[in-house]
């Protein structure tokens, strides 16, 4: 069984990347498993944060890695938190922190137009050549307050207008289906094909 380190700590990435990799014969496994640190994120775009995590994640375990880099952009706010989402109220990050100066920076806005980006880099060792890379964004809009138990992160905010739903209500079936990281996946999955493995 072909094995593939997940460069990520983060539980939620973690639990919805393994839900949508389950159905293929790949062994997940989070890069915590080898001990290995987080990747420094210095870059000003997802595509090259993703990058430095995969190459730090292959480098440390001799594996083909996957690594996601991702976040919320909100029209008003000039496409912000953006890469900086999980660190948008500083250290430490705190979803909760992160949601209450989100509010606060749209509070007097009537543009709440957002979207989830994502990038998802697949690497077959840290020095690859040729990476794999695939993209998936989601539209929606920021709610003033929150709803639903489920996801992680701006979740509870991230309203969707055509469901009448938050991401944080829906299944995450459904979510894994329509996200921007499912889209991602699904991209990913479709330039694979049979031959990378």
């Amino acid at each position: 069984m072909q094995k593939i380190v997940i460069a990520s700590n983060s539980s939620g990435k973690l639990r919805e990347i393994g839900h949508l990799l389950e159905p293929l014969e790949i062994q997940v496994l989070p890069q915590s498993a080898f001990n290995v640190s987080e990747a420094d994120e210095p870059h000003c775009t997802f595509v090259e944060n993703a990058l430095a995590k995969a190459r730090h994640a292959a480098a440390c375990t001799g594996l083909p890695s996957l690594a996601d880099d991702s976040g919320i952009c909100v029209d008003a706010l000039k496409g912000k938190p953006g890469t900086l989402s999980a660190r948008y109220a500083g250290e430490p990050r705190s979803d909760e922190k992160n949601n209450l100066k989100l509010i606060e920076a749209l509070r007097n806005q009537s543009d709440r137009k957002a979207h989830y980006y994502c990038v998802i880099v697949l690497l077959r060792l840290a020095d690859d050549p040729e990476p794999i890379i695939a993209t998936g964004s989601w539209y929606g809009e920021i709610g003033l307050k929150p709803s639903g138990e489920g996801g992680f992160g701006y979740d509870p905010y991230f309203f969707i207008p055509s469901l009448g739903k938050t991401a944080a209500e829906l299944p995450i079936e459904q979510k894994n289906r329509i996200s921007h990281r499912g889209k991602a996946l699904a991209q990913l999955f479709e330039q694979l094909g049979e031959k990378w493995f």
